[in-house]
């Protein structure tokens, strides 16, 4: 039983309350109690011109699954940015990206604040309702859903604080503005209440430094160092939002938490009897083959409760039987060093890779590791191909370059359900490895690169699966990275004395064990960063030695990778592009009159042509050789041909012409030079001339004198004309 059983919800109105609070080069209001006064706890947050609203509503009839109930939605309106939804539909419809991410990562910050058995259902909305380009969105957003869920209802004790830190020219910033953001090399965001860090997201972006580009990947001891500064931040922040926040605090609910069914002489009963049957289910190489053998001792316990005439609930002995499986997991590594397929704790499971096996594709790697499998492909695309998407508060379209998208099908666990639409945790791992990859990439590179990961099986951390495949993908597509980026998940397991740092943790460990760690990086360092603590937060000593025990798997995983690059063959399904030059007099001659030469070339040899009018470059892009060479050849003929340059005639000589058309109101006269000049009827003669056909026949010779010439306008008449 949790909260004051003397107090119950207070329905009255309460009066408003402004509060200020200036901290980590933010200055924040916030205003309680003056909007949502139904919800269980409301705040109006404000950061410069950026407004939004968080309300939180419990639902006090809690689910029967043992689990957390927790909905996160940040919601962002178009109005809250002064503009109108594109489109066919003028309202908002799902959301985007940014908010599916957003959404995610104040979901992951808030869930470790509840209590162990609150089953309760809680929404937590987060709604944008006006935008400021200046404001870190994600930064609000996590501060004003804290702050309307530690002063609401739901009895949680503590607040917590988002610091995003940046680095320029060696200087580390605290809060960053969004300017500063665009240039800085890192961007680390750590949320976490008092000294406990809860979750932390990182990635480095590449720079230019002269004809030099860097990956500015960091190393071990310069990221401890950067997000010691981030919590000492965050341990500041929480204890000025915990004061200032108490007035604002409405009275708790009354709330029974959901009691663990436990049954000690059943546990014990267990655990005298299936030592043996439970330790060969936990040490079963196969996820699949693990379940099945636990299904096994699950049966053979309930008869035996059968057969000694006891009662058997299923349920309860599946929980029990969990219960006993995680403590021989937990102590067979923290007793005896020993995971459950027998590795080494610093041991990564076996790899194999293979390149280019899709014979229609750009690039594609199967990359497997123990029983996890991704296949990754790379696609190369022109630059219109591109992404383009909306920050709310933005002014103009952006556009994204370089996509990742992950698949998570359900056979890839054994699962029989249809396929269905990303979701957030699709989005967020795919987010993950593109963050991870990026900054190996040319900066300014002309393309568009969509990497697809489809994972065929898993049993542990498959998106650092598809960070190793999608840079070997890359390489099989013949993308010029900087270096190759390998990614993998460290696992922790802990009693509160000692610890263990388990790496390439399969599906068992991330379940039972304390942190879910994912790192990618370089040889050089560390270039993306995700960890989720399921603890109260985690100590620097161990945050220290799972980043060293990463690097010393990470370096083993690259070495891997470098191998494969040895046997990589190319892929026959490359597209082939090539630039030249020009004269820009040739241009107009390459586009046709209404385009129609180019569009000539582009249907006849299958390819797609780009001209730069500034720099006179011509860019043929197809998907064969072939077909570009031939398309260059067809253009060699036009700028082969030599430009006629109109001739500077004399004023008043006497030329001969050739009369090419006749027309009411004069005839065209082929100059010498080959251009076509007019010849207007009130020029023919002094007198009137009714009609020109009367006197001349297309293709006559008529001797012409030019009056005056402006460029190519060229005034004629005839010698008559003079008389």
């Amino acid at each position: 039983m949790i909260g004051n059983k003397n107090n119950q919800r207070k329905k009255e109105l309460m009066s408003e309350q402004n509060i200020v609070i200036s901290c980590n080069n933010l200055e924040e209001k916030y205003r309680f109690n003056k909007v949502a006064k139904q919800a269980s706890g409301a705040v109006m947050y404000s950061c410069g011109d950026a407004v939004l609203l968080a309300a939180i509503a419990i639902d006090t009839n809690p689910v029967e699954e043992d689990f957390l109930p927790l909905t996160v939605q940040y919601i962002e309106k178009s109005y809250a940015a002064a503009k109108i939804p594109g489109g066919f539909v003028k309202r908002e419809t799902k959301p985007g990206d940014f908010e599916t991410l957003t959404s995610r990562i104040v979901d992951r910050s808030l869930r470790p604040l509840f209590p162990k058995g609150f089953h309760y259902p809680v929404v937590v909305t987060i709604t944008v309702l006006s935008a400021d380009e200046n404001v870190d969105m994600q930064v609000a957003a996590m501060h004003a859903a804290s702050a309307a869920l530690y002063t609401s209802d739901i009895p949680i004790s503590q607040a917590v604080a988002a610091v995003r830190l940046g680095k320029i020219d060696d200087e580390v910033l605290v809060n960053p503005t969004l300017v500063e953001q665009e240039e800085s090399t890192l961007d680390l965001l750590v949320v976490g209440s008092g000294s406990d860090i809860l979750m932390i997201e990182m990635c480095v972006h590449a720079s230019q430094k002269g004809d030099v580009q860097l990956t500015n990947e960091l190393e071990e001891d310069e990221l401890l160092e950067i997000i010691d500064i981030a919590q000492t931040a965050i341990e500041q922040a929480t204890k000025e939002y915990e004061v200032g926040f108490k007035s604002a605090k409405k009275d708790e609910l009354v709330l029974e938490l959901a009691q663990e069914k436990e049954d000690e002489e059943l546990y014990n009963f267990i655990a005298e009897n299936y030592v043996d049957e439970v330790a060969q289910a936990v040490q079963s190489m196969a996820k699949s083959e693990r379940s099945e053998e636990l299904k096994k001792v699950r049966q053979s316990i309930m008869e035996a409760l059968e057969e000694k005439g006891e009662e058997v609930d299923k349920e309860l002995v599946s929980k029990m039987l969990d219960a006993y499986k995680k403590s021989v997991v937990r102590s067979l590594i923290l007793d005896k060093s020993i995971r459950a397929d027998g590795r080494a704790l610093n041991e990564v499971r076996p790899i194999d890779i293979e390149t280019n096996l899709l014979p229609s594709v750009h690039g594609s790697c199967l990359f497997t590791r123990g029983q996890t499998q991704a296949l990754v492909t790379a696609t190369l695309g022109d630059i219109k191909e591109a992404q383009s998407y909306d920050l709310i508060g933005s002014k103009s379209v952006r556009y994204e370059t370089f996509m990742v998208h992950y698949n998570f099908p359900a056979f890839s666990v054994g699962e029989a359900k249809p396929a269905r639409a990303p979701g957030r945790r699709e989005l967020g791992h795919g987010n993950l490895a593109k963050r991870g990859l990026e900054p190996t990439l040319e900066l300014n590179r002309d393309g568009t690169i969509r990497l697809v990961s489809e994972i065929l099986e898993s049993n542990g951390s498959s998106s650092m699966a598809t960070v190793c495949g999608g840079s070997l993908a890359l390489r099989a597509a013949e993308i010029d990275t900087s270096k190759l980026v390998a990614g993998i998940a460290m696992g922790l397991v802990t009693d509160g004395k000692k610890h263990c740092v388990l790496s390439d943790i399969m599906g068992l460990e991330d379940h039972d064990g304390d942190m879910d760690f994912k790192i990618t990086g370089t040889k050089d360092g560390v270039t993306a960063m995700q960890m989720d603590i399921k603890l109260g937060g985690i100590e620097a000593e161990v945050l220290k030695d799972a980043l060293y025990q990463a690097k010393e798997g990470r370096l083993h995983i690259l070495g891997i990778m470098e191998e494969a690059l040895k046997e990589m063959t190319p892929s026959l399904a490359l597209p082939s592009s090539i630039e030249f030059s020009i004269e820009s007099s040739h241009i107009p001659a390459i586009i046709g009159k209404g385009g129609g030469t180019i569009r000539e070339i582009i249907e006849k040899h299958g390819v797609s042509i780009d001209i730069d009018r500034d720099a006179n470059i011509v860019k043929i892009t197809g998907s064969s050789k072939e077909d570009v060479n031939s398309a260059k050849a067809f253009i060699d003929t036009i700028t082969s041909t030599p430009i006629k340059k109109q001739m500077i005639y004399e004023i008043n000589k006497q030329y001969s012409g050739k009369i090419k058309k006749i027309l009411d109101f004069g005839m065209f006269v082929e100059m010498p030079d080959g251009y076509d000049a007019l010849l207007h009827i009130s020029k023919v003669s002094k007198g009137r001339v009714n009609s020109l056909e009367e006197l001349y026949s297309v293709g006559d010779t008529i001797d012409i004198i030019v009056l005056e010439q402006k460029g190519k306008k060229v005034e004629l008449c005839t010698p008559a004309y003079l008389l």
